[in-house]
């Protein structure tokens, strides 16, 4: 995925019976932005607000389904990879095939410990 392609991507696994325009689509993928704010919020000052996190990408999921993870993973830097990788894993959205580059990362541990007292 690039500049060029991603909003295609984007558009062709979109799925909201809901949304009527294009302002509909663009609400639902700011959510990437919501998701990213939340994780440089953990990363700069420790506060992780996991619930939240969580329901927006729960949202993400019922709009994008499967697609949501490599758009969250183009769309964040890589020092939150392993944040965003323990809430993945914790909703079971990471798949074991094919073998990427992410299956071998590090999960955030500060993560996995909050999402287990869920």
């Amino acid at each position: 995925m690039n500049e060029s392609n991603y909003l295609l991507f984007a558009i062709k696994f979109y799925n909201n019976p809901q949304a009527v325009t294009k302002d509909d689509f663009e609400d639902d993928l700011k959510r990437i932005k919501y998701i990213k704010r939340l994780l440089k919020r953990y990363k700069n000052t420790g506060e992780l607000k996991t619930h939240l996190i969580l329901n927006h990408l729960t949202i993400l999921f019922n709009m994008f389904n499967d697609a949501a993870v490599p758009l969250l993973f183009y769309n964040l830097e890589h020092d939150l990879w392993p944040s965003i990788k323990s809430f993945l894993l914790f909703l079971d959205r990471i798949s074991e095939y094919p073998k990427t580059e992410i299956g071998e990362l590090k999960e955030d541990e500060y993560c996995i410990e909050q999402l287990k007292k869920i």
